[in-house]
C-alpha cells in the first residue's frame, strides 16, 4: 500500500512540473488572426493580452468607423479564441483530458 502512494505521489510531482512548463509555454503562444480579408490583424499572447493590432490604412473609411470597429472586434475575438484552443490543447497533452477545475 505504502508503495502506491509513493508512486502516486511522484507521478502527482511530476504531473505538476509538466503542467508549470506546459503554463510557461502557454504564456509564450502568440496567434495571429485576420479580420476584413486581411485589411485588420490581432496578435495575442497566451497570457491573454493583445501583443499587436494592424490596420491597412485602406481599412480606414471615416464615413464608416463602424465597419473599422466590427473588423478590429472580430480579428481580435479570433485571436483569443485562437490563444484558448492552444492552451486547451497543450494542458489536455500534459493532464490526458482531465479536467482540473481552476488551472488555467
Amino acid at each position: 500500500m505504502a508503495m502506491d502512494m509513493n508512486k502516486m505521489m511522484k507521478q502527482a510531482q511530476k504531473m505538476q512540473l509538466e503542467l508549470a512548463r506546459a503554463q510557461e509555454e502557454i504564456r509564450e503562444f502568440t496567434y495571429t488572426a485576420a479580420a476584413g480579408g486581411g485589411m485588420v490583424e490581432a496578435t495575442a499572447k497566451g497570457d491573454g493580452t493583445l501583443a499587436a493590432l494592424r490596420i491597412d490604412p485602406e481599412a480606414v473609411d471615416p464615413d464608416d468607423v463602424e465597419m473599422l470597429e466590427d473588423m478590429v472586434t472580430a480579428a481580435v475575438n479570433e485571436a483569443l479564441r485562437g490563444i484558448a484552443a492552444e492552451s486547451e490543447e497543450r494542458l489536455g497533452s500534459v493532464t490526458g483530458g482531465m479536467g482540473i477545475p481552476g488551472l488555467f
